[in-house]
């Protein structure tokens, strides 16, 4: 179990590095007459494609040693020619390349859950690739920190060795779904999912292998290929659209609208030693409000997407829309408290303390609804008694595979009401006399 848990930590970790990296690195990528936005712009909406091209439109089994290798390979071109390329054109082609595989690789360790059996070992995978995806911000703004004094060419190509980690996991540590359920065996509460002992594949069915996950003597009796169709996939998404996809999309677009649109208005008189000694240690100019807000929040995401891994319980479903609702809450909150402010421009210490408390909040509710959304699709009910197991299982991946299209519509959607969101804070504050955020 550990190193199933290590193996889905460092699925997630490593591809939504590049990710946190490249949005780092972003003031560093293109010259400063360029927006910012293109480059967070260029970061999503490849991933967005990827998740949904791959589930809705791809039909049969995933060879999933075959994709990881094609993600590993798109990630390192991508990288390199960042590093390479100066010119913007290209170095955004770099960009779209790593965002494409990011998305397909997010996809496909979800999907790469639903075959370990039974479903406490499936969401133990689920938790622990959740938690790497939060720690990714972490240790993405970490490393380019240190990476940045070797310049972009450098700091950037050094970076395209990290996807080289996920198909030597993948080969070498994580475990094999037969580990976990040899013989026959049901699930916790002895609903569907039988796994009967695994079937050993002739030396002249070499050439029919999947990859490195064995398929079951059920399975192996399949002779006719079966692929889920556009009907058959609708029908299965139709019931998760306002259960999961709404609410996941909706905290997607306020967390990300705060991030990018709220945050870098949320800026206050540098604290004096003597006014605010704690302040004043963290803060020493205007500029260091918007990193501190990031870290903020990067680190309370970690902490509540490892919620499950450090043996919370999860969500109850019923309650699966509360994180969308508390972001919503805090996305007007602040902006009220950006244009006009609650305590007033002399009491800068309490308007520091509450920021600090709702984006705290932020990224625990944004943490929360990535997590429980997708262990709440991972726990579904499983196979239905007698139904063909190819099939099942070609169900189960599609339906978690297909939720990340909500969260990255909700990215690009708040990477466009970003701009006129802080355009517009902005002018409010100058309006009262508050002028800092004419100075970033």
């Amino acid at each position: 179990m550990i190193k199933l848990g290590v193996s889905f930590f460092l699925f997630g970790l490593i591809n939504n590095v590049l990710y946190v990296i490249i949005l780092s690195a972003a003031l560093d990528l293109v010259p400063p007459s360029t927006p910012k936005g293109i480059i967070a712009f260029c970061n999503i909406f490849p991933a967005l494609v990827a998740k949904l091209g791959w589930p809705y439109l791809l039909k049969g089994r995933i060879r999933y040693a075959r994709r990881l290798i094609g993600c590993t390979a798109i990630s390192v071109c991508g990288m390199l020619v960042v590093a390479i390329f100066d010119s913007l054109s290209m170095r955004l082609l770099g960009i779209c390349l790593a965002s494409f595989s990011s998305g397909l690789g997010e996809l496909t360790f979800l999907q790469l859950s639903t075959r370990y059996h039974p479903r406490s070992v499936a969401g133990h995978s689920v938790g622990y690739f959740a938690s790497g995806t939060g720690g990714a911000g972490l240790v993405g703004a970490f490393l380019w920190w240190e990476l940045r004094g070797l310049g972009v060419r450098l700091g950037v190509g050094l970076s395209s060795i990290l996807p080289f980690v996920i198909p030597v996991v993948y080969f070498f540590v994580l475990p094999r779904p037969d580990i976990f359920s040899p013989g026959a065996s049901y699930d916790d509460d002895g609903e569907g999912a039988p796994l009967s002992a695994p079937y050993i594949r002739l030396p002249n069915e070499a050439a029919e292998e999947e990859d490195a996950i064995p398929v079951t003597e059920s399975e192996a009796l399949v002779t006719t290929p079966i692929a889920l169709t556009l009907e058959d996939k609708w029908t299965l998404a139709k019931p998760m659209l306002m259960k999961y996809m709404l609410p996941l999309f909706c905290v997607y677009l306020f967390e990300y609208t705060i991030n990018q649109g709220i945050a870098p208005t949320l800026v206050y008189p540098v604290p004096t030693s003597d006014a605010h000694w704690l302040m004043s240690r963290i803060i020493h100019s205007i500029r260091d409000y918007y990193p501190l807000w990031q870290l903020v929040y990067q680190t309370t995401v970690f902490l509540s997407r490892s919620s499950i891994t450090l043996g919370l319980p999860p969500l109850p479903g019923k309650l699966l829309s509360l994180p969308a609702i508390v972001q919503g809450f805090i996305l007007t909150t602040l902006a009220v408290e950006s244009a006009v402010g609650f305590f007033g421009d002399e009491h800068e210490g309490l308007s520091f303390a509450f920021a600090f408390l709702l984006i705290s909040i932020e990224g625990i509710c944004g943490g929360l609804a990535y997590v429980n959304v997708f262990y709440r699709i991972n726990q579904e009910k499983r196979d239905t008694p007698g139904a063909d197991p190819e099939r099942a299982k070609q169900e189960r991946e599609f339906k978690i595979g297909s939720i990340g299209l909500a969260d990255s519509t909700g990215i690009l959607m708040a990477s466009l009401l970003a701009v006129p969101t802080e355009i517009g804070l902005c002018r409010a504050q100058v309006a009262r006399g508050k002028t800092f955020c004419q100075s970033l």
